[in-house]
């Protein structure tokens, strides 16, 4: 079971946030998390230096377009503070630990889609059953399930689709992203996650925490909304479509309505 303290300091990596604990009542849900880390993301591809997100303010993008190869715990919590409740934010009763499990040839499914397992890292279950007017079926292993996706650090169409560098290195945005997508229309405009594990571990975030000075590789387990998701000419690589002129207001619905997360894991560098 992931250290909840070590949690809370990826969620600050994550985030670009100073995340804390706190009795009351959470500030952020886990579905405000993705939404910040992808449309920071979002913003980062579209050139733009700031996020304003709802009871957040202004969230400066300049610390993403550099990735150090780790960010101290103090570092990485730079941001605004941000309170979160870890009994109602985090589902320890579905937590699962991958480190010491190999896959191999076995196959598993979700939304009828291959689903990867990341083997080898640790998750931490976010608290998601009963979240959404919809019921739970997005989480489920029947038809109506969700496909799983991964969402990295650095994970925006150009450096996923044609930078072959490394994350850190300064990648060109926008007309090459556009003509990876086997659907011209969308541009290549939106927020990019993949399927594969090992895609998302190349372009995660790593921290060194404050609490057991150990390094840790942090990503999000997410589910896609399939009606929503645009495959790319890369198989591992899947797009959620934003449409030009978007408002703030409708970008992140776009990303509300498109992307669950359900897992917070981590991987001990």
């Amino acid at each position: 079971m992931p250290n909840p303290a070590v949690c809370l300091e990826a969620l600050s990596a994550l985030s670009g946030c100073c995340v804390q604990s706190t009795g009351g009542p959470s500030q952020l849900s886990p579905q405000d998390f993705v939404n910040v880390v992808a449309l920071k993301e979002f913003y980062r591809q579209e050139g733009l230096r700031q996020l304003d997100y709802p009871s957040l303010g202004s969230l400066c993008l300049d610390d993403m377009y550099s990735s150090p190869p780790a960010l101290t715990a103090a570092a990485a919590a730079s941001g605004p503070r941000v309170t979160i409740n870890p009994a109602d934010f985090f589902h320890a009763e579905y937590n699962y630990d991958f480190t010491r499990i190999q896959d191999g040839d076995k196959q598993f499914l979700r939304g009828n889609e291959p689903y990867i397992r990341p083997c080898g890292w640790d998750r931490a279950a976010l608290r998601v059953l009963q979240k959404y007017d919809d019921g739970n079926a997005w989480l489920g292993t029947g038809q109506d399930a969700w496909p799983v996706s991964y969402h990295g650090h650095n994970m925006d169409g150009s450096v996923i689709l044609n930078h072959s560098g490394k994350p850190s290195d300064e990648p060109q945005f926008g007309q090459v992203a556009a003509a990876s997508l086997l659907a011209g229309e969308t541009r290549g405009r939106g927020v990019y996650s993949t399927p594969d594990i090992k895609e998302a571990e190349k372009y995660c975030k790593v921290f060194e925490s404050k609490v057991d000075g150990k390094k840790y590789k942090v990503v999000l387990q997410n589910r896609i909304k399939p009606q929503n998701r645009k495959k790319c000419q890369r198989e591992n690589v899947w797009l959620v479509y934003v449409p030009e002129n978007s408002t703030d207001i409708q970008a992140r619905a776009v990303v509300q309505e498109s992307i669950r997360p359900y897992g917070l894991l981590l991987k001990q560098v």
